[in-house]
C-alpha cells in the first residue's frame, strides 16, 4: 500500500516532540526491529531479530548522506536534539561511532542516543558512544527473573553483566547519563524488585532517573501500565534527581500539524491499520506516526484493536462523526 518510501526517510524522521528531549531529530541506524531484546511493552511489535551481532545494518554513507541533506535542503526551526534511537537498538550498528561523530561535525545541535544498555559491556561500545552529548541507557529491572519477563533479552545476556557495564560506562563518559527505568504492572514493579532497582541505580549513580510505564498500546501481547500515584510513591524510593516522565499534550507539542492527523484519520475510516500500513502509506517514519496516533488516541478519536496477535488502529466513528461538522 502507497509508494516505497525513499531510504533518507526511513532512516530521518522528525523532528518529533519527545516526552523527555524536546524537540528530537531522529536517526535510525538499524532495519525494524534489530535488537538484543524483545520487550513485552515494545509499541513497533515483536523483535524479528534478537541478536547481540554488531554490523552495518543500514549503510554508513546512506546514513551520513541522509544527515547532510537535512541539515543542508530541510532544517529550520527549533531542534533540541539530534536523536540516534528508531526501529531497533542503535549501538547494534558497528559504524555508530563514527555516525555520531559525523553527526557532531554537521550540526551544532547536542546529540543523544537512546540505547537499552544491553551492550555497554562491551569496551569497545562504550568507546563509540563517548562523542555523544547525552546517553539514556535502560534499565528495567535488576534481577534475572523480572529482566527475563519484561525484556526477553537475546539467551547470553545477564543483567548483572548489564549493570556492571552501565556502571563502567557512566565512570567513563564525559557527558550527560539519564537512567530510564519502565515499569510495567504486576511485572517488573513488585518491591523486591523496586528495592534492587533501586540498588543498581544507586550504583550507576546516573545525572537523572527517568522513572515511566506503558504509555502506548504494545504490538503484542498485554502490558499494563502502572498508575500515576503508585508511579510517584516508587519515586520516592529512588535517591538523587528522579523524573516522573508526563506524556506531552497536543498545546505542548509544537510539532503536531493537524493536516497529518487528519490524514490518519481519513485512512483509518476505510479500514483498521497497523502501524506498518500507516507508515508506509503517509510516508511517516513508524516513530512520528505513533506520536499521531499516541495523541489521536487520547482525544478518543483513535483506538487499537488486536487481532491474530497483530495490532490493529482504527477509529471511534461517533467521535469522528462529530470531528467532520
Amino acid at each position: 500500500m502507497g509508494e516505497k518510501k525513499p531510504v533518507s526517510s526511513s532512516i530521518i524522521f522528525g523532528p518529533v516532540p519527545s516526552r523527555r528531549l524536546g524537540m528530537s531529530l531522529g536517526i535510525d541506524v538499524v532495519p525494524m526491529k534489530v535488537c538484543s531484546y524483545d520487550c513485552i511493552y515494545c509499541e513497533l511489535g515483536k523483535t524479528t531479530n534478537r541478536t547481540l551481532e554488531r554490523k552495518d545494518y543500514v549503510p554508513e554513507p546512506a546514513i551520513i548522506l541522509a544527515m547532510e541533506r537535512y541539515f543542508t535542503e530541510k532544517h529550520n526551526g527549533r531542534l533540541d536534539y539530534v536523536t540516534f534511537s528508531g526501529s531497533g537498538e542503535p549501538t547494534l550498528n558497528a559504524k555508530i561511532g563514527a555516525l555520531i561523530r559525523k553527526a557532531k561535525e554537521i550540526t551544532d545541535t547536542p546529540v543523544a542516543v537512546l540505547t537499552n544498555g544491553s551492550l555497554l559491556y562491551d569496551p569497545q561500545v562504550r568507546l563509540d558512544l563517548m562523542q555523544a552529548d547525552l546517553v539514556i541507557p535502560s534499565l528495567d529491572a535488576a534481577k534475572q527473573n523480572a529482566f527475563i519477563k519484561v525484556n526477553q533479552p537475546a539467551a547470553s545476556l545477564n543483567v548483572s553483566d548489564i549493570i556492571r557495564g552501565i556502571h563502567r560506562f557512566c565512570q567513563e563518559f564525559k557527558g550527560e547519563i539519564w537512567l530510564e527505568i519502565l515499569l510495567v504492572r504486576g511485572v517488573n514493579d513488585h518491591p523486591d524488585h523496586i528495592r534492587s532497582l533501586s540498588e543498581a541505580a544507586r550504583l550507576i549513580d546516573p545525572a537523572k532517573i527517568q522513572l515511566t510505564t506503558v504509555v502506548r498500546p504494545p504490538g503484542k501481547g498485554h502490558a499494563l501500565p502502572v498508575g500515576p500515584e503508585k508511579l510517584h510513591e516508587i519515586s520516592l524510593q529512588f535517591e538523587g534527581n528522579v523524573e516522573v516522565v508526563a506524556d506531552l499534550t497536543k498545546q505542548d507539542n509544537p510539532a503536531y500539524k493537524k493536516e497529518k492527523g487528519d490524514e490518519v484519520i481519513s485512512m483509518l475510516k476505510i479500514r483498521p491499520m497497523t502501524l506498518e500500513d500507516i507508515s508506509s502509506a503517509t510516508g511517516m517514519h513508524r516513530n512520528e506516526a505513533l506520536k499521531y496516533l499516541d495523541q489521536l488516541r487520547r482525544e478518543h478519536t483513535v483506538h487499537n484493536v488486536d487481532f491474530s496477535g497483530k495490532m490493529y488502529f482504527t477509529i471511534d466513528r461517533e467521535k469522528n462523526i462529530r470531528h467532520d461538522k
